[in-house]
């Protein structure tokens, strides 16, 4: 018999690469059961998960949640942070999910099942993802979903749209984990095997990492200053203004080189404002 160390079995093989799993981040804002806490924790366990956000939670003693079977640890080392802004800022794609029941979606809108080439080629990038889910009640608020780049849609029965936060995490942890694959660029064919030193510069550009969610904020913030100091956006319009411009500069997809220059562009224009 050989003394070789068995491999995995078929079933594990597929799972999404640890690397980019721990570039995986699952966001609950606001939960208020401490035992569905714990579900969304097995469920990352299951799937090999291991960043979780706790958003203002509403119990205090959430990290002691028994339903977190083979998962005590996933929620003793969980980030608790008091805003969504916070708990997205390092992410450059931050996915709402959500149901179109009762809402009509502010940013582009993709099936459950058409999740992995999105998430592959931001992996592919070498950037940070947050799967964002809302309060039991009622889920994400619309301000919420100003933070995220896509609503997920799960594929539901209309008699029964919504689903339980632990049901709803383990499949879209799923399809992460197993449906992602390869990312964009990175196969077998000799043609993908160029010694990095040998690309062009506009491959080069287009693998850098996209503005991330923090970033932006910070760009819509200084566009904000440029309003109020053009007179522009008077105060009872300022909370209505902030919450388009996350939403507009989410949807415009800049570069992070793009990124640089309109934050160089805006600073300028404030600059002049204010002589």
């Amino acid at each position: 018999m050989s003394d070789a160390t068995p491999s995995l079995p078929l079933y594990n093989r597929s799972l999404l690469p640890e690397s980019q799993r721990e570039r995986v981040d699952v966001v609950l804002v606001s939960p208020r059961n401490p035992l569905n806490i714990g579900a969304v924790a097995r469920a990352m366990a299951n799937f090999g998960f291991t960043q979780l956000t706790v958003v203002a939670p509403y119990e205090p003693h959430w990290r002691e949640a028994r339903s977190a079977v083979g998962a005590p640890e996933l929620l003793t080392n969980a980030r608790e942070t008091t805003s969504l802004a916070e708990a997205v800022r390092d992410c450059s794609l931050v996915l709402g999910t959500g149901t179109l029941t009762h809402r009509k979606a502010e940013q582009p809108v993709i099936r459950l099942d058409n999740l992995a080439p999105l998430a592959a080629e931001a992996l592919g990038r070498g950037e940070r993802i947050a799967v964002v889910f809302g309060p039991e009640k009622h889920g994400l608020t619309r301000e919420d979903l100003s933070f995220c780049h896509h609503l997920i849609e799960i594929p539901t029965d209309p008699r029964q749209p919504s689903m339980n936060l632990g049901q709803a995490a383990a499949v879209c942890l799923y399809e992460l984990a197993t449906r992602v694959g390869p990312s964009p660029g990175k196969s077998s064919s000799p043609k993908d095997r160029t010694h990095p030193e040998t690309k062009t510069e506009e491959s080069k550009a287009v693998e850098k990492p996209a503005p991330t969610s923090g970033n932006l904020d910070i760009l819509a913030g200084l566009i904000e200053d440029v309003m109020v100091a053009a007179k522009y956006s008077p105060a009872t319009m300022q909370e209505a203004n902030r919450h388009d411009l996350r939403l507009i500069l989410r949807r415009l997809k800049l570069s992070a080189a793009d990124h640089r220059r309109t934050l160089g562009l805006f600073r300028r224009i404030l600059w002049r404002l204010k002589r």
